[in-house]
């Protein structure tokens, strides 16, 4: 059966899709009282993300889009050092799409966020005209715990970045999909509680994250340095790109710098913490690549220290990397 019109009546085809696959799957305590909007508990200061998922082709090598959609928020709300709570979900849903493949997407929707600790308090459907396309958006709301202060603008000289392992997975994966390149590059998308759990246990000065989307490592690192006031330096030698997504990136003339991930983390902590984080991440099932790529120093921008012992420039990613990325 596909969607049609109907389904975004609001009346009975609407009840039926919301029940058959919606509340079949996403049902909590919370969600199952249907009212128009979700009551929820939050003591102290609070984190809150939101984003939009478009990716093209919805079912890629090691995801779907319904898992993109609660890690990319998720991750947004962990680098933040906060505790993910409640997240909404709005469903775009384009005529003709088979309401299985719907259902298979809510169900990995469902496992990613049970992975992640967090629970789907309210959503959204409507229906358009179309092709079977499905977009979604997701808003999420996360806890930080007293003491916690994580922010580009506590950067300070001397500091270590810590990359949480390989350059262009997702990227790489969704570019294959799309060009229908048969290789064995998966998604690395992810939630990343296992690395935020390990680096707190480890008492670890973390000064910022980002987790490393669109724009790539190069545009990250700009704006932690524009907005730290802190130059940063990293070695081409130190940066994990694995030898199927080189090779990939050498063919099309790609640069993993700026290639997007969906399950990496940039972590930039104390100096004399690099060696406890690094192990703390290394030892999680989504660290296990884990790098030291760089210092902060004094000065302006973003440079590296080539294979070849020369430096160049990194600056922000310029056009379109790709589009439908996530």
């Amino acid at each position: 059966m596909k969607i049609n019109m109907s389904h975004g009546s609001g009346g009975k085809a609407s009840a039926e899709l919301m029940e058959a696959v919606f509340a079949k799957h996403f049902s909590n305590s919370i969600l199952d009282r249907m009212e128009d909007a979700a009551v929820l508990t939050v003591n102290g200061r609070i984190a809150f993300s939101t984003d939009s998922f478009v990716v093209t082709p919805i079912f890629f090598n090691g995801g779907d889009i319904g898992k993109l959609a609660v890690c990319g928020t998720v991750n947004d709300l962990l680098v933040m050092g906060a505790i993910p709570l409640y997240l909404t979900a709005g469903f775009i849903l384009e005529e003709g799409l088979e309401i299985d493949e719907l259902e298979k997407i809510v169900i990995s929707m469902k496992k990613a966020a049970d992975e992640a600790g967090i629970r789907i308090v309210a959503g959204d459907t409507k229906v358009v005209e179309g092709s079977g396309g499905l977009y979604i958006n997701t808003s999420g709301i996360g806890q930080i715990p007293e003491g916690r202060d994580i922010s580009a603008s506590n950067c300070r000289d001397g500091d270590a970045l810590i990359l949480s392992g390989n350059l262009g997975d997702h990227h790489a994966c969704i570019l294959s999909a799309r060009m229908k390149i048969e290789n064995n590059i998966a998604s690395d998308c992810a939630p990343l509680n296992d690395i935020m759990d390990a680096l707190f246990a480890a008492d670890v000065r973390i000064r910022a994250m980002r987790d490393v989307t669109r724009g790539g490592l190069g545009t990250i690192l700009n704006e932690l340095a524009d907005t730290s006031g802190c130059a940063i330096e990293i070695e081409e030698t130190a940066l994990p790109v694995s030898d199927e997504v080189s090779g990939f990136s050498n063919i099309l003339g790609l640069d993993p710098m700026y290639m997007a991930n969906e399950g990496k983390v940039l972590v930039v902590v104390a100096g004399e913490d690099a060696e406890k984080a690094l192990a703390a991440i290394r030892a999680t099932v989504n660290g296990g690549g884990a790098a030291l790529i760089g210092r902060a120093a004094g000065g302006r921008g973003v440079s590296m220290l080539t294979a070849i012992g020369g430096r160049r420039t990194v600056d922000v990613l310029y056009g379109e990397g790709l589009p439908r990325i996530c």
